[in-house]
């Protein structure tokens, strides 16, 4: 069904401002002109404005911006991710969807997007606001055949494909603040939460979460959150294509997570790098035993953060409450 509906749209694309008639349609389609009509209508309900006119046959006018299967998939030049797409107009959480299409079989790459989460939820089980319709609310559920010792390093490269897409598709500056926020001007733009599940030396999958606020004005955002939160509106002054986004980011995840199943990690490393919030600047670290400033070097392989204490000792923390903004 996907499948000759995608072949329907590419048909009437083909055309351009040309009409394709019904007949043409049902031959290359190999269906009924009655099923034609149906799938225009199908169509029609996605948002795509189609005319139809006696003796002429079909064209688009216009493509819908609207989120669902079939938008997102359009124009999505990807191998492997985004083959199935769940779309919810309301959810929970996309990542509760995630795991439970996860543990029922669902494919690498498969991925749930919604329109809106009731109750979506960042790192430490903090919660995000998802404002309806102003956000990418997303989540990829993958099977990588990698150690589970690997598994921080998919977050890293989530955060730096990110950051790739605000910088060149954008025209913003993000900077990754360790070890799963995007910043702009010191301001939280993207979440990403990865979830796994595995057994001792074998993942079975992982769920990679992300949460960008695209179209949110200020006063969209809550006022508890306004001070450390924003959006691309709010910095770009201008609205986004939200399906664009989600085309452009899934196709550079693809693109990078294929070159670190071939290459490894380095090259992640270093693009996270040159991307790292405070990085050869001072942080303010507390751990169960420890209060001290250091030193942010960068990050080590395994995701832990690369620190240098005041009296020059090198050390690696994988987890600690950090006050990035302490002076």
């Amino acid at each position: 069904m996907e499948s000759t509906r995608n072949k329907l749209i590419q048909l009437l694309a083909d055309s351009s401002e040309k009409y394709i008639s019904g007949q043409l349609l049902s031959d290359e389609l190999q269906i009924s002109r009655s099923a034609i009509w149906k799938h225009m209508k199908e169509l029609e309900k996605d948002g795509y404005q189609i005319e139809g006119k006696s003796n002429k046959g079909y064209r688009i006018i216009s493509y819908p911006d609207k989120l669902s299967e079939n938008t997102i998939r359009w124009g999505l030049e990807t191998n492997w991710i985004g083959k199935s797409i769940i779309h919810k107009e309301s959810t929970t959480s996309t990542q509760h969807i995630a795991h439970d299409e996860a543990r029922n079989g669902a494919a690498h790459g498969t991925i749930i997007i919604a329109d809106e989460q009731t109750n979506g939820k960042g790192r430490m089980n903090r919660s995000w606001f998802s404002t309806k319709g102003k956000g990418m609310w997303l989540s990829i559920i993958l099977r990588p055949k990698i150690s589970p010792l690997q598994a921080p390093q998919l977050t890293l490269l989530t955060a730096t494909v990110l950051a790739d897409v605000l910088h060149s598709y954008c025209n913003v500056q993000p900077l990754i603040k360790w070890p799963n926020d995007i910043l702009l001007h010191d301001k939280k733009i993207v979440g990403i939460l990865t979830e796994m599940q595995a057994e001792q030396d074998i993942i079975n999958y992982i769920v990679i979460g992300i949460g960008l606020n695209v179209n949110q004005s200020k006063d969209d955002l809550p006022e508890e959150i306004s001070h450390r939160a924003t959006s691309l509106l709010i910095e770009t002054e201008k609205e986004h294509s939200i399906k664009a986004l989600i085309q452009e980011i899934l196709t550079t995840f693809e693109k990078s997570y294929d070159q670190y199943i071939k290459n490894g990690f380095p090259e992640i490393k270093q693009k996270w790098e040159s991307y790292g919030f405070k990085i050869g600047e001072e942080i303010t670290i507390k751990t169960l035993k420890d209060h001290f400033r250091a030193i942010f070097l960068g990050i080590e392989e395994d995701g832990a953060l690369r620190i240098k204490r005041m009296d020059g000792s090198i050390e690696k923390l994988y987890s600690a409450e950090i006050d990035w903004f302490e002076k």
